[in-house]
């Protein structure tokens, strides 16, 4: 009998159900069963078994970052996905073959496969590795290539003790380790924390880790273990008793072209220093009299074994071996007495006898108006740990540049990239140097310049010790916190039922936001929004294009899409207690209707500190010389820089140093592009 006979004979149902053997009733005659039974294989051979053709791979990522897992797979018809945890839950939402998560903790997954043929295929199960480290430097445009979370740091370890070297990167897929000592790489070291439990004196020599994907290959810095004897003392840890630094960008010059980097260079670095354990301070555009003030306040910090860093970000000059920060309210032109000398300021680092005082230039050094008096100092008594960081050597000009909607000073822009290293702070500020000199930028142009006189290795990565200090950290801990106190998260409840949430941000220690947000409206409000005003009303001097886009940069980071923010400026300028006005705006009957609260948040941040009062008495007047500098009167922004013709060609401008004629002068920056700077000519 054939087939087709076989088929008019029984129903299609029939039929169906004789095809699957476990049906099967012993019914059918023994011609008609070895008929079932060939067909039944024909069928099973044209449907394809399920194939994972390509498996998900495990991850490490940051917390909080989003990351997909992806299965492919083939077979016969349409396919059915769905993923799983380790604890067998199905994911909601898993059930395609691309799983999209935002990481929140270390979590294993697997996705089932299957057809309408019965036939089920599992993946292979895959890590998604969630770590709550430091994610500052990994770029927004990161796709997966290994990123250092966490580098190896030296020890000294004695013969017989434990020791561990760890080292922890992100990475999609999870980055694959290989421990390397003086070279040679080390046998089934492979997981990114290497522990020797007994340590030998063969165990002594340099130690890198080498991590790796299908992007991209990376390598540590080098770092040395030395294994000492039992009858030997290790040398004891360099520590502090506390770690200061107080930051200045002045970019909004009323008498000199403004400037566009020191904008993000103070708010990066102060993140980064406040990483390595320091009380920060960062301030953008003071007059003369407000970086005084300020500097006093960070004398204060000082003492006996505390690391002490100033950073400045603007103009400045040299003059007779002395250099010179010009405030945003010097005149055109300006003497030595509107500006602020740096040999001072080291001086006074150096009285309250720190363990080490480091200052950061990113300005020109061009000499300046050589017939002028320079500034009178006694010269420096020899006092060891004192670091200077140029950006530029003696007579030339310091550079920022602008590429890819960033400014940045370029000595800056090195500096971040290397501060965090656990080395002695010259190494570091020679890496800098070393990368700044191979920037075609400013190759002849700009270099950095060293000078110190360091006894002793001390890092800025150096821990902080408070034993026998107690006292005096608490006292400078109340005097830091003031200068960053903000004011608490409030919620305001209006007439008509709705209700507003008001919390508060700080950019810098004198730039902070405030938000609003509109948590409830209520029955009687619709089409509500809100606005902000203060009292008095504070000036936004970042308000111009290109700044704008640069200070949205940091406020995207820092807010959760409130309704309405407002940015507050020179707190410094404070005088009396900031009033915050919030005005509802809402519909009602078919009226629009404002109602207004007004919140008193006292004098946030900076402003509690009072610099537009500077002491003035004799100790103050030996420290810093003092002619009364000029009013700051309107501050007018530059206009943004135009970029050449091309795609995305980075630039650079001189922070230009002020002319030496009396002439007025356009505010309107000096461009140099990367052509001019290159000895190029443009047709």
């Amino acid at each position: 009998m054939t087939f087709e006979a076989f088929m008019g004979k029984h129903r299609l149902a029939e039929v169906r159900q004789l095809l699957n053997p476990c049906e099967a009733d012993g019914r059918l005659s023994e011609e008609e069963n070895e008929l079932i039974g060939s067909r039944t294989t024909a069928c099973r051979i044209m449907i394809r078994e399920i194939v994972i053709v390509r498996h998900p791979v495990s991850v490490c990522v940051p917390v909080n970052y989003k990351v997909t897992l992806s299965v492919r797979a083939e077979g016969t018809g349409i396919l059915n996905y769905q993923w799983f945890t380790e604890d067998k839950k199905e994911v909601l939402d898993g059930t395609k073959p691309d799983l999209t998560i935002n990481a929140k903790r270390t979590q294993l997954y697997v996705c089932r496969v299957n057809d309408h043929f019965c036939n089920c295929v599992f993946s292979e199960w895959v890590k998604v590795k969630v770590l709550d480290l430091d994610k500052s430097g990994l770029s927004v445009q990161w796709q997966g290539e290994p990123h250092i979370a966490i580098n190896p740091k030296p020890q000294t370890v004695r013969e017989g003790t434990k020791f561990t070297l760890r080292c922890v990167a992100f990475g999609i897929p999870t980055p694959y380790y290989q421990w390397y000592r003086n070279g040679q790489p080390l046998v089934d070291m492979t997981g990114d924390t290497l522990q020797i439990d007994c340590a030998t004196a063969e165990h002594r020599g340099s130690y890198l880790c080498s991590i790796s994907n299908v992007l991209e290959e990376r390598w540590t810095e080098p770092v040395d273990v030395d294994i000492v004897q039992t009858h030997q003392e290790p040398a004891p840890a360099l520590t502090a008793t506390d770690k200061v630094a107080l930051l200045i960008g002045n970019l909004n010059y009323s008498n000199h072209p403004g400037l566009m980097a020191p904008i993000m260079d103070v708010h990066e670095l102060a993140n980064l220093l406040q990483q390595l354990g320091f009380r920060v301070v960062s301030l953008l555009d003071l007059t003369r009299e407000e970086m005084l003030a300020a500097i006093d306040k960070f004398i204060q910090l000082l003492d006996k074994g505390v690391y002490g860093l100033f950073y400045y970000a603007g103009h400045g000059y040299e003059r007779a071996g002395r250099n010179y920060l010009v405030a945003v309210d010097a005149p055109q032109p300006y003497q030595p007495e509107n500006c602020v000398c740096v040999q001072r300021v080291m001086h006074s680092m150096q009285q309250r006898r720190t363990a080490l005082s480091v200052i950061l230039l990113d300005t020109c050094r061009k000499w300046y108006n050589q017939h002028c008096i320079p500034s009178a100092i006694m010269p420096l008594k020899p006092s060891g740990n004192t670091v200077y960081g140029y950006g530029t050597c003696e007579d030339a000009e310091a550079f920022e540049v602008q590429d890819g909607g960033k400014s940045t000073g370029i000595f800056t822009k090195y500096l971040n990239q290397h501060i965090l290293q656990f080395k002695k702070v010259t190494h570091v500020l020679e890496k800098v140097s070393e990368d700044l000199g191979k920037d075609p930028l400013v190759t002849g142009k700009q270099a950095v310049e060293i000078k110190h006189t360091l006894k002793e290795p001390r890092s800025l990565a150096d821990p902080v010790r408070t034993t026998g200090h107690t006292r005096e950290l608490n006292l400078r801990d109340a005097c830091w916190r003031q200068a960053n106190e903000l004011p608490r998260k409030k919620r305001l409840m209006f007439v008509c039922g709705a209700e507003v949430e008001i919390c508060f941000s700080a950019l810098f220690s004198n730039v902070m936001m405030a938000f609003a947000t509109i948590k409830s409206t209520g029955p009687r409000a619709q089409d509500c929004t809100v606005t902000l005003s203060s009292i008095p009303a504070m000036e936004d001097v970042f308000s111009c294009p290109g700044r704008s886009e640069e200070m949205d940069s940091l406020l995207f980071k820092t807010s959760d899409n409130p309704d309405y923010t407002l940015r507050l400026c020179a707190l410094q300028r404070l005088k009396e207690s900031l009033v915050i006005k919030v005005d509802l705006h809402y519909t009602h009957d078919g009226s629009r209707l404002t109602e207004s609260q007004q919140l008193d948040i006292g004098k946030p941040l900076v402003a509690s500190c009072k610099l537009y009062r500077r002491r003035n008495h004799a100790s103050t007047d030996k420290t810093f010389e003092g002619a009364t500098a000029q009013s700051m009167g309107n501050i007018s922004s530059s206009k943004p820089l135009q970029t050449l013709a091309g795609p995305c060609r980075p630039y650079t401008r001189k922070a230009e140093c002020a002319a030496k004629l009396a002439v007025p002068r356009s505010n309107e920056p000096e461009e140099n592009d990367e052509n001019e700077l290159q000895d190029f000519t443009l047709s």
